[in-house]
């Protein structure tokens, strides 16, 4: 059993215990229990909210281990359109109803949601529907760091 106190900067060097998989709402926990590879217990206990990205790496209490946090794919909704302003349309509606979105020049990709699904389809935007790990943005207040 291990239990996480301490984020640590992204190293892909580092050299760890474990690799840890989580969804992108998990990596919004401060305060939860995983089972890892192995079927190993990880007792999360972080500050309050930090929320944690790919290729982050937490650090037990006793400073013997260190874990890799990677996203773990899921259900997700990949957005294309051919047009910059249909994009930024459809990214402004997802705001408006606070869905957490991940943003990139040329797509947004959300959790599967039929009706969010419908309304950007009758807007005439692309989707796809995937697993793939999906990295939302962190919003204005989000403790953020950068990779």
């Amino acid at each position: 059993m291990l239990t996480l106190t301490q984020r640590q900067p992204p190293n892909p060097d580092a050299s760890v215990t474990l690799t840890l998989a989580l969804t992108a709402e998990e990596r919004t926990r401060s305060r939860h229990r995983f089972e890892a590879e192995g079927g190993k217990v990880v007792f999360m206990r972080l500050p309050r909210g930090v929320i944690l990205q790919d290729g982050d790496i937490l650090q037990d209490e006793s400073n013997s281990s260190l874990i890799r946090i990677t996203a773990k794919p899921e259900p997700v909704l990949t957005v294309f359109t051919p047009t910059p302003l249909l994009l930024m349309r459809a990214a402004y509606h997802l705001g408006n109803r606070h869905v957490p979105v991940e943003i990139t020049p040329n797509y947004l990709r959300l959790a599967k949601d039929a009706v969010l699904q419908a309304m950007l389809e009758q807007m005439g935007l692309e989707i796809t529907a995937e697993n793939l790990p999906f990295q939302p943005e962190l919003g204005a207040y989000g403790q953020y760091h950068a990779h």
